[in-house]
């Protein structure tokens, strides 16, 4: 038998469970915290060193380098064997377990493939000279999205709802051109505050503070739940766009990019009150292209698949969670915030001269399926 290849850092979580040796050590782990293997599915793709950053101090670099250095001693735990014969949890399965391993033993050639992990590259001066506000900017895809403008050159109006995740924010990029603001996106002042720390040119805006519904169908819905998610993901966007609009028309160009999602092309992604809002947002964005369009303005959406986010998804309604977690069977891997900043980016910088009204879906080909 082939001695298995050593593991570092830099090898991806799938790669990780799927070795003899690093597999049982990795499940090990997860369940003195009380999980398992299929916790990991959606960031399984990426390098088990990203988890330091995602786990928010939880994964230490430390247990990296343990995780390494006990790979390497052949250190499983104890009922587990090197041959896969025995996991930790004393079931009998192939060292190459789960559903993956099984399609790619019915595949070689997926098996001898691993798909690479998307490395970010920057345009350093792809935003020079250019105002951008962008909501959410606290924290993931918003967080994101400033920091990508930021360090492309541009000025970022940094806006949420957290002074503290601003703060932490704006310290991660010293030097760079950031005005933070706390604000309410719902509030017609604080909207005014916003463009007024723009200043006199606003040359992009990106809509990406939102909130989840709690997945009740429309039997079960209360009138709070449908007008707490309205406000924020339909309403906060419009009072936005439209105290916009008039800087960018009198500019003579502009770029919008509001978020929708993948609940705005299916209807199997949320509840129904989420589902809804994220329709309107496609609404309000393909009425504004068309209006503005001859002024010089673009306006697109784009809609995310799994993300890592800090959004969190409830489930209120029993029927709400047995439809859409059935749904949820065929997500792809889920995608890093950064991954939905470069399709935000290339919307909303001069990279994305003709396209208007559009709504990308930015989706690992979730909505292909």
């Amino acid at each position: 038998m082939s001695t298995p290849k050593p593991l570092s850092g830099d090898d991806s979580i799938k790669t990780w469970l799927e070795h003899p040796v690093g597999g049982p050590i990795l499940r090990d782990l997860l369940a003195q915290a009380g999980q398992d293997a299929d916790v990991m599915r959606p960031v399984q793709r990426l390098a088990i060193k990203r988890l330091i950053k995602l786990s928010k101090g939880q994964f230490s670099q430390e247990m990296v380098d343990e995780l390494v250095a006990r790979a390497a001693a052949g250190d499983v735990p104890a009922g587990t064997t090197v041959n896969g014969s025995t996991d930790a949890a004393g079931t009998t399965e192939p060292a190459s377990a789960g559903a993956e391993a099984s399609a790619a033993a019915a595949s070689p050639a997926a098996a001898a493939v691993e798909v690479p992990e998307w490395v970010e590259r920057l345009d350093q001066g792809r935003f020079a000279g250019k105002t951008v506000i962008v909501t959410g900017a606290g924290s993931g895809i918003g967080r994101a999205t400033a920091s990508r403008v930021a360090r492309e050159g541009g000025r970022v109006i940094a806006v949420d709802v957290s002074q503290e995740r601003l703060d932490e924010f704006a310290g991660e990029h010293a030097g760079a051109d950031i005005v933070t603001l706390v604000a309410d996106i719902t509030d017609d002042a604080k909207v005014a505050e916003i463009v007024a720390a723009a200043g006199d040119r606003i040359d992009g805006l990106a809509n990406i503070a939102g909130i989840m519904d709690d997945m009740t169908p429309i039997g079960e819905l209360t009138d709070a739940v449908w007008q707490r998610v309205f406000s924020v993901n339909v309403d906060g966007t419009m009072k936005l766009m439209r105290a916009v609009v008039p800087v960018m028309v009198a500019q003579g160009i502009g770029s919008i990019v509001n978020t929708a999602s993948e609940a705005a092309l299916r209807g199997s992604a949320a509840g129904v009150a989420y589902t809804a809002s994220k329709h309107a947002v496609v609404g309000l964005t393909k009425s504004t292209a068309f209006m503005y369009g001859p002024s010089g303005l673009r306006v697109n959406a784009v809609a995310p698949g799994p993300t890592i986010t800090n959004i969190e998804a409830k489930f209120a309604s029993p029927l709400g969670a047995e439809r859409v977690q059935l749904a949820m069977t065929i997500l792809p891997d889920a995608a890093e915030a950064e991954a939905l900043a470069a399709s935000i980016t290339f919307l909303l910088s001069d990279d994305g001269v003709n396209i208007n009204g559009v709504v990308l879906a930015s989706d690992g080909g979730w909505s292909a399926a």
